[in-house]
């Protein structure tokens, strides 16, 4: 008996719209509006028509006067369109942490360590109630059926007399860069007035720059004024220059994406074949062989260094924000005036955001002191220093890590499997410090001896953040952790289904007799995860605990450490 299958359409993102609730009336509205006014709808292909990019990428939202519409430091995923009403970009001094949904651990003093060590047995996951209230004078209201959240920051007047801050009224387009780039918001933004704002999702930006040559131009423009001068200025290789220099470099600077920005830098199941072939499929950026005539300096995201080996490519290195690509070919130019060819391939891992800076321009503005890293930079620059960023690593070791995306780690945990004993002194080191309740898994991916444990790596890209309503998960703004506010946390498990590690789990709250909390929705869950001991004195109390030095909270940015114990 044969069977016959069945037709199945491929799965677009319009079967998932960014609103459900878009009227007939509502679209009209919003093609009149910016940045669809205007724009020629012949030039989208029939695939993906303007009317269609607008009822599926778009939605309308509504905000309070005091609402806070972007924080500082989250991750953008969608720009806004004021419609209506007035909003405030919030300059200088930013808001206060509280204010944003985020907390300042503090270390605990001698009375909370020994607090910590003498405590009895406690049920799981116990917590005391004034952790999960929130402190300051906020109002948090739910709106619909939970999804939209709205934090409100009281007497809005006070901040913005001040504040130094931009006001954007209607016609106005923010967020535009984040949402593009993935990159943090620089600035929070506060309803001034009651408004209505359009609000598009990063792909349908995406594609109306890709089809809208006015409307790329207008978007290219942005970015030069309100972040490629930044990124600059504040890059270590050009900490040396004047600003009057840094703006005649930008004449020379383009910026481009690669990759998916909706792929996460997560680990992965391929066969090896497919994790092979994969190499050569990564958008190419430089080429081995190709005349190095331009400096590639990365500015979200992460790139894989390839070179030709047999048949194929082999991994030689990675690069991760700030990182650069093609420095010493630079100053070969610099010092010889010819233009040198690439020893290795440089290619996109996911999604990945780079400023490009013609050596041309570098020529004319700059001598080849200006681009030497500074002597507290050089470790972490460490990648121009030649073509491998790991040197004296293994090279399966290397392929490993970059395979499974633990390069995106800041402390991803490694375990030497022959150095340990099984004691479990980390685990119960990590359970005393979290009130009973260890914060990762001694299990994971294994390379030869080598084992990375089920534990949050604090990722340099955190997309575990992108998305969280409240933020409450959030980097710490002192040592860069990426940590839970409980306080601000609603249980809705986005930043759980978000990580690509596994590293976060949603629990179930209770008190010291061990009674769950509930509110009006049932049972009270709460994100939890490791914070790196951030507010224990010493630091990760799991490294610290292990009797044999086989177990290393690693920094996949600055190696040498991870070199030295490997090798002890």
């Amino acid at each position: 008996m044969s069977l016959t299958p069945t037709p199945v359409g491929k799965s677009q993102r319009w079967d998932n719209p960014f609103s459900a609730e878009l009227s007939e009336g509502d679209v009209a509205r919003i093609l009149q509006a910016p940045p669809f006014r205007g724009m020629d709808a012949a030039s989208f292909p029939a695939g993906m028509p303007l009317e269609r990019l607008a009822r599926n990428d778009t939605r309308l939202v509504r905000f309070r006067r005091g609402d806070l519409v972007m924080r500082a430091g989250d991750y953008g995923h969608s720009a806004f369109v004021v419609l209506s009403g007035r909003v405030r970009v919030i300059l200088r001094p930013g808001l206060p942490e509280a204010w944003l949904g985020r907390t300042r651990p503090k270390r605990k003093g001698l009375g909370g360590v020994l607090r910590q060590l003498w405590l009895g047995e406690r049920p799981p996951e116990c917590r005391e109630v004034s952790r999960l209230s929130d402190p300051q004078d906020l109002t948090t209201r739910f709106e619909g059926d939970g999804a939209a959240v709205r934090v409100s920051i009281p007497r809005p007047e006070s901040i913005f007399a001040s504040h130094e801050t931009v006001s954007f009224g209607p016609d106005e387009l923010f967020g535009e860069i984040g949402a593009l780039g993935r990159f943090p918001r620089s600035t929070s933004v506060i309803c001034e007035e009651d408004a209505e704002l359009l609000e598009i999702r990063w792909q349908g930006l995406r594609d109306l720059r890709r089809f809208d040559a006015r409307f790329r131009r207008t978007l290219d423009e942005l970015y030069r004024s309100r972040s490629l001068s930044y990124f600059l200025r504040h890059h270590p290789l050009f900490a040396r220059l004047d600003d009057a220099v840094i703006r005649q470099l930008e004449t020379y600077a383009t910026f481009e994406s690669f990759g998916a920005l909706e792929a996460a830098p997560g680990g992965n199941d391929l066969p090896e074949r497919e994790r092979r072939d994969r190499v050569v499929r990564e958008p190419l950026i430089a080429e081995e062989g190709a005349p190095a005539d331009q400096l590639i300096l990365v500015q979200a995201g992460f790139a894989r260094i390839s070179r030709r080996f047999n048949h194929g490519h082999k991994t030689v290195g990675f690069l991760g924000p700030g990182r650069g690509f093609g420095l010493p070919e630079l100053k070969r130019a610099m010092l010889t005036g010819q233009i040198p060819r690439h020893q290795v391939s440089l290619r996109a891992m996911e999604n990945l955001h780079v400023v490009r800076l013609a050596v041309e321009g570098c020529q004319r503005l700059l001598k080849p002191e200006d681009v030497t890293p500074p002597p507290e930079k050089r470790g972490f620059l460490a990648s121009w220093s030649g073509p491998r960023t790991i040197p004296a690593m293994e090279d399966a070791l290397l392929e490993f890590l970059v395979e499974h995306r633990f390069n995106n780690g800041s402390a991803t945990m490694m375990v030497d499997l022959e150095r340990c004993v099984r004691c479990d002194d980390c685990v119960r080191a990590c359970a005393t410090a979290h009130g009973g309740n260890p914060r990762f898994v001694r299990h994971g991916r294994r390379h030869d001896t080598l084992m990375v444990a089920t534990a949050c790596m604090h990722c340099i890209d955190p997309v575990c953040t992108i998305g969280c309503p409240t933020g409450a998960i959030h980097r710490h703004s002192a040592g860069g952790q990426v940590i839970v506010n409980e306080a601000a946390c609603i249980g809705c498990a986005t930043c759980a289904d978000s990580c690509p590690y596994e590293a976060i789990r949603m629990v179930e709250v209770r008190d010291a007799a061990g009674q769950p909390y509930v509110d009006s929705g049932g049972p009270v869950r709460k994100a939890t995860k490791c914070d790196l001991c951030v507010d224990q004195w010493g630091g990760p109390a799991c490294e610290r605990a292990c009797p044999g030095n086989a177990l290393l909270r690693a920094d996949m940015q600055d190696t040498r450490r991870l070199r030295r114990w490997l090798r002890p």
